[in-house]
């Protein structure tokens, strides 16, 4: 199975963490299945870009960004070229490693 290594992150994850994701899962489901609370306002249809994360390595192994999360892609905080919307990430063969955003667009949280 892949490995998904997430970096350090104040809220989500502080130690950061080393994830086994079976090929094929969704990014964003895995890490809330694993008890990474990432945000996902839309309910994980790519609507909004609360689920923001940068892809630092094994992103060229991914299925490129189609429309939909270009558009949503435009709305998310501190945007780069490594940008992606978990929710629209198919995890793959290749080890990936995930940063999250310090900040979010979402400004109300529910617990």
């Amino acid at each position: 199975m892949p490995l998904v290594h997430l970096l350090p992150h104040p809220d989500l994850c502080p130690e950061g963490r080393d994830l086994e994701v079976r090929r094929g899962a969704s990014l964003c489901e895995s890490l809330l299945t694993a008890g990474v609370a990432i945000e996902h306002a839309c309910e994980m249809v790519a609507a909004c870009a609360t689920c923001h994360v940068y892809v630092r390595e094994g992103g060229a192994s991914l299925k490129e960004p189609d429309d939909e999360e270009n558009d949503q892609l435009d709305n998310a905080w501190g945007l780069d070229a490594q940008s992606r919307l978990a929710c629209c990430i198919k995890v793959k063969d290749t080890n990936l490693t995930i940063e999250f955003p310090r900040h979010t667009r979402n400004h109300a949280r529910e617990h």
